[in-house]
């Protein structure tokens, strides 16, 4: 019976019902984990201590690596679970989960060890000083050392609840674990509680992944039967068919974000430069941008499967108007929250740290990064129906000409003319020529779907 309300939800459902259906939990989920973001920043930044706010920032680009392996056997597997549903390939669907919960935990472990015995050196590349070094080690031995297994398990069992339609749970269970992270950080971080600064953040983050990934284990045990999502370890294998499926949308999505990891890691070392403060500031601006970003992702996440199902089984006119009605909609949001963050910038950095330098570097660093967000908004979408539709060739080009040929060129382009400052436009430099891009690239492609529907 609950198999057949999914199958109902995917294919007769009005759209504005189904995107809200699938799109709401995601969204609900990712404020959130918008808050779980924050909430490092926010109670660090309480300690006043620029120190301890630039190790968090200068941590962020290892702890978003993570979304390499996310969405390598996230994104991937969910792709290739909800087209393989619309095929009735349930074989396909239980072996295609299995093989991404377990090579998402094989995976997590080689990239805790890596991080853990080339330590050393990654902290230089991340761009740690004498001042910083202590304090950015602390956080990445809880965040890294032992918390990438459980960080990387929680998102990509999240994926494979959401791709047979499950938004709800999966919002369920990585809310689960932000919600007892916001909790955990006053306590950990702050003088009245174990007063462990930034190591305490990341302890937080530890435990709260842990939560979150036995949340997921409690739901399959409890769903027995009622669901898709497979990770008994005989379904596992290495068959061609659904190794190429998940690594095709897969390896794309995980080069994305790797790009994402090495531009935010060039950003962070010329705002290194500019001191400690630059830095913090820095980081506070990228958190406070990632609000609307995330509603963006998590709307884009949430329709996926959506999308991936009807274009694997033919029905493009629905295909379309969920494009079209996520798209109207989203762009709406995002361009009200971006004049709401250009004219109260000062206000809103504010809120983090109250150091008057931190604020006048913030306050300009949020201007430049809002500015570029409705065309990220468009950008970030087409992205999506790429991956839905397993077209990760063209996710993979989009990926490239945003970090390679636009965005990490404007970096070095825009510090030489408008040293510290221009750094902050080299992201809307890229998202205006992508944002235009993705337009075209989705015009021609349900062109080619109408042909392929006539035929």
């Amino acid at each position: 019976m609950e198999k057949n309300k999914k199958i109902q939800l995917f294919e007769s459902t009005p759209v504005p019902r189904a995107v809200a259906a699938l799109a709401i939990p995601t969204v609900i989920s990712s404020l959130v984990m918008i808050l779980y973001n924050l909430a490092d920043t926010y109670f660090v930044g309480m300690l006043n201590n620029a120190v301890q706010n630039a190790a968090v920032t200068l941590a962020a680009p290892v702890l978003l690596a993570f979304n390499a392996v996310n969405n390598l056997f996230g994104v991937g597997t969910s792709s290739m679970m909800s087209r393989a549903l619309g095929s009735r390939d349930y074989d396909t669907v239980s072996r295609s989960s299995a093989f991404g919960f377990y090579a998402a935990v094989f995976f997590g472990v080689l990239f805790s060890l890596g991080c853990t015995v080339f330590r050393g050196p990654l902290l230089d590349l991340l761009g740690a000083d004498a001042q910083t070094r202590a304090a950015t080690q602390a956080y990445m031995g809880w965040t890294v050392t032992f918390g990438a297994v459980p960080a990387i398990l929680n998102v990509v069992m999240a994926h494979l609840v959401r791709s047979e339609g499950a938004s709800l749970h999966a919002s369920l269970g990585t809310m689960s674990g932000c919600l007892l992270n916001i909790l955990l950080d006053p306590v950990f971080i702050l003088p009245w509680g174990l007063d462990m600064g930034a190591a305490g953040a990341g302890l937080a983050t530890f435990l709260s992944n842990c939560a979150a990934c036995l949340y997921f284990f409690v739901l399959l045990a409890v769903k027995g039967k009622n669901t898709y999502v497979c990770i008994d370890p005989r379904k596992f294998c290495l068959r061609r068919h659904v190794v190429l499926g998940v690594c095709g949308v897969g390896i794309p999505a995980c080069i994305q974000n790797l790009l994402n990891v090495t531009g935010m890691t060039i950003l962070n070392n010329f705002t290194a430069s500019f001191g400690a403060d630059a830095v913090a500031a820095m980081g506070i601006a990228q958190k406070i941008n990632m609000v609307p970003m995330y509603i963006n992702m998590g709307v884009s996440q949430g329709v996926m499967p959506l999308i991936g199902y009807n274009y694997a089984g033919g029905n493009y006119k629905r295909m379309k108007e969920t494009l079209l009605f996520t798209g109207k909609t989203l762009i709406s949001f995002v361009a009200a929250a971006a004049l709401v963050y250009y004219l109260s910038a000062g206000s809103i950095v504010s809120a983090f740290m109250k150091d008057p330098a931190i604020v006048a570097y913030g306050t300009r660093f949020l201007r430049g990064f809002c500015v570029g967000l409705p065309f990220f908004c468009m950008d970030f979408l087409a992205v999506g129906v790429f991956q839905a539709v397993g077209n990760g060739r063209a996710a993979l080009v989009f990926a490239i000409l945003r970090k390679i040929v636009l965005e990490i060129p404007a970096i070095y382009v825009l510090n030489y003319f408008f040293p510290l400052y221009g750094l902050a436009y080299s992201q809307c430099v890229a998202e205006v020529v992508l944002g235009a891009a993705a337009v075209v690239v989705l015009m021609r492609m349900f062109r080619g779907l109408k042909e392929k529907e006539r035929a």
